[in-house]
């Protein structure tokens, strides 16, 4: 299994599975990240953290923590 985590700059996924446990995985799901939807990586700060995607024609930014409990492919 890949996660959000592990996608590269400028690659487009889609969503398998959101993980995490109650007010987490409510929180990502609120966002418009659900199961199917497609998700483009956009940029990644100097460090690694936090990424910036678009997801349903908007731009995001996840902490990698965030970005580990979404399963795609």
């Amino acid at each position: 299994m890949r996660t959000l985590k592990e996608v590269k700059i400028g690659e487009t996924v889609r969503v398998l599975k959101v993980g995490g446990e109650g007010a987490i995985k409510r929180r990502i799901m609120d966002m418009g990240i659900t199961k199917g939807v497609e998700i483009r990586v956009r940029k990644v700060a100097p460090l690694g953290d936090p990424v910036e995607i678009t997801v349903r024609g908007y731009e995001l930014t996840l902490r990698k923590a965030d970005c580990a409990n979404i399963e795609v492919e």
